[in-house]
């Protein structure tokens, strides 16, 4: 499984299937693919069938993660599960997330029915993003069997729970234990698009994530009087969107006065979003990262003070609502070594960063040992519908990928005593 000649020019061919999922879209002209919704459907029927050519068994579990199981030499043994997530946020590029999803089926490809000591379980997580239901993870949740009652009781914009939209797609509520880790896998591989800039500057093509940032994430609610636009005097107006606006410029200036905090107002929703009315009511999102959680904490309660400030300052009131409290999670040190070691036979030598974006990884680590590889980002654009990747790159991965299953292959110490 060295590096080889048929592992090159891949790249070409993953890209184009990432092209062919990103054709599933709630949004014609744009990629937009949330939990659940009916294009998921079209793309579950695309991976299993490149999945079901590889050689994989393939079934879809109860939240909606289609699952690919390629067996090892034994039956029950070890596994190794590969995978990332296939949805989107909206107007989205076509591979944060597919990507991972993608590379992973081509890794099996590559061992052109060649059995190895642990079996290679791929997987297309449904959902990372938190679009729908404002809460992320819901399918790695489910993976680490935390897909509770409180989860469960969350609603999209049109009321409709996470239970009830499970229930619609057709799957059983009673089936979710189903789709947790099966009991058998040793460890997780995400390959994943950096999100940055960082080594596109730096004309590198791969990184190995040691550690995924904290993050916190909140929904502020501020609300105030609406009012008419023309008859309301300036000082007796109790304005919800300048008290809003007041505090996202506040956020920012914090955000920029302290080395490696990121704070980030992305989403406003004015009511009742008319041009002649005083807005009363204006709903925001807080994301806030750093590092350093005892920072990122920090920063948490500076800025919802600043919150509570800014509308005190306008007699309007504000309530917040935590959505995510996430540490800093560490992925595995033996299989961040493996992975580095992996990049340098294949000759793409791989520099360490901490990823600042969240990924499936960070919630999957506590439950199993857990790696992630970057791709270069060009432009460093991600979300974006200009996103992309280089042919190269995808190469570079998919090497390391296989020089990767010839170490674990190798490394007793990964594949415990009671796998071997």
């Amino acid at each position: 499984m060295r590096s080889s000649s048929s592992l090159h020019q891949q790249g070409e061919r993953v890209i184009d299937r990432c092209r062919e999922i990103a054709a599933f879209t709630e949004v014609p002209g744009e990629i937009t693919r949330t939990f659940l919704s009916p294009p998921m459907r079209g793309v579950h029927e695309l991976v299993r069938e490149w999945m079901e050519s590889a050689g994989m068994s393939v079934r879809i579990d109860a939240v909606g993660n289609i699952r690919g199981l390629y067996p090892c030499l034994k039956p029950d043994g070890p596994r190794l599960l590969i995978g990332s997530h296939l949805d989107t946020v909206p107007n989205a590029g076509a591979f944060d997330g597919v990507l991972g999803v993608v590379l992973g089926i081509a890794v099996v490809e590559q061992l052109h029915g060649r059995r190895l000591p642990f079996a290679i379980e791929v997987i297309g997580l449904s959902e990372e993003e938190g679009i729908r239901f404002s809460k992320p993870f819901i399918s790695s949740f489910a993976l680490a069997g935390k897909l509770d009652a409180e989860l469960l009781a969350h609603v999209d914009a049109n009321g409709i729970s996470i239970s009830d939209a499970i229930k619609s797609f057709g799957f059983r509520i009673e089936d979710l234990p189903g789709a947790g880790l099966a009991p058998e896998t040793f460890a997780y591989l995400e390959v994943h698009i950096e999100q940055g800039p960082v080594l596109d500057s730096e004309s590198l093509s791969l990184a190995v994530v040691d550690a995924i940032v904290a993050q916190s994430r909140f929904e502020l609610t501020f609300t105030g009087q609406a009012n008419h636009a023309g008859t309301t005097p300036m000082h007796l107006r109790h304005d919800a969107l300048g008290a809003a606006s007041e505090w996202v410029v506040a956020v920012e200036e914090y955000a920029k006065s302290h080395a490696g905090l990121v704070a980030t107002v992305g989403r406003v929703t004015v009511v009742p979003g008319a041009g002649n009315v005083v807005a009363g009511q204006v709903t925001a999102s807080l994301d806030v990262r750093h590092s350093d959680e005892g920072i990122c904490g920090a920063g948490v309660s500076e800025l919802l003070q600043a919150a509570s400030s800014a509308a005190e300052r306008r007699g309007v009131r504000v309530v917040s609502r935590p959505l995510l409290e996430q540490a800093s999670v560490p992925m595995d040190s033996r299989l961040t070594s493996l992975l580095h070691g992996a990049a340098e036979r294949a000759g793409h030598p791989a520099r360490r960063m901490c990823s600042g974006a969240g990924h499936d990884a960070m919630i999957l680590a506590p439950y199993v040992p857990s790696a992630m590889l970057f791709l270069r980002s060009p432009g460093g654009l991600s979300h974006h519908p200009d996103e992309t990747v280089l042919p190269e790159d995808v190469d570079a991965a998919l090497s390391t990928a296989m020089e990767f299953l010839c170490l674990l292959r190798d490394d007793r110490s990964t594949l415990k005593d009671d796998h071997a």
